[in-house]
């Protein structure tokens, strides 16, 4: 599977009445393969903007997005997506929204032990036949998951996916998501608003800052190859855990305090 670089993005949005807001600024990053990395920030600090950039949603304004040997330019099956709600077919059985992707490109047969596979790995084999709408949240974002499996991406794009489900659940679906990196190698960048789930998902953490948005600070951190073996309250509880949580939480509230201190002089 092929690196991302992320080479000098700038976006720009032009308001109606003659101004604009930048939303990013100069961001570059290079992204190993399978690398786990996670992304956090206040609201307003391009997070989602650069992961649409990255999912070819939308095209930044000045830079480029390289996959291996090419520049993405255009939504494509190498990158898939997982959105906050799972965008499933409520319509369909679980198996049949697991099974879209590789029926639209003609190889559902031969990827029919891969579904299964994928459907057994996220707990779902007892109930591929149910619609997604009888499913819980976690259940949902679990197929959700599959989906974007089945495809085979080289890098998955996680805007917010555990953001909407209770605590416990979200638990679960954090341990899920571990397991799934390092049984499937993939790339994955992961969007949260949550300090704990950025030091748990994230090998790799990135603070990004206000506006423009641009990265802040980088962090490697151990806890994500930790939790693959561990029970994630444990790691929670691994030296220096507390210690980066706090320095992070004073972060992001100094950045929100910047952020409302502006909004108060505008």
């Amino acid at each position: 599977m092929p690196g991302l670089k992320i080479d000098d993005i700038s976006m720009r949005f032009d308001l109606p009445n003659g101004g604009h807001v930048q939303a990013l600024q100069n961001v570059s990053l290079d992204i190993a393969e399978g690398e786990l990395m996670s992304v956090l920030g206040p609201s307003g600090c391009g997070k989602t903007t650069l992961l649409n950039i990255v999912a070819g949603f939308l095209a930044p304004t000045e830079g480029k997005i390289i996959l291996g040997d090419h520049q993405v330019t255009g939504p494509s099956a190498e990158r898939g997506m997982v959105f906050q709600q799972g965008a499933l077919f409520e319509w369909m059985s679980v198996r049949e929204n697991v099974a879209f992707g590789p029926r639209m490109k003609g190889t559902a047969k031969q990827d029919a032990g891969k579904v299964d596979h994928l459907l057994d790995v996220v707990g779902l084999q007892d109930f591929k036949e149910k619609a997604v709408y009888e499913l819980s949240g976690g259940m949902q974002q679990r197929v959700a998951l599959a989906r974007c499996l089945a495809n085979d991406p080289d890098v998955i794009l996680m805007d917010e996916p555990l953001g909407a489900l209770d605590a416990l659940t979200r638990e679960k679906m954090q341990g899920l998501v571990l397991k799934l990196w390092k049984e499937t190698g993939k790339t994955i960048i992961l969007i949260t608003h949550s300090v704990e789930e950025a030091l748990l998902l994230g090998e790799r953490l990135l603070i990004m800052a206000p506006r423009p948005g641009r990265i802040h600070k980088e962090y490697r951190l151990p806890f994500a190859e930790i939790g693959v073996n561990a029970d994630l309250r444990e790691v929670k509880k691994s030296e220096g855990y507390d210690q980066k949580r706090e320095e992070i939480l004073s972060m992001i509230w100094e950045m929100e305090e910047e952020i409302m201190g502006r909004t108060e002089d505008a």
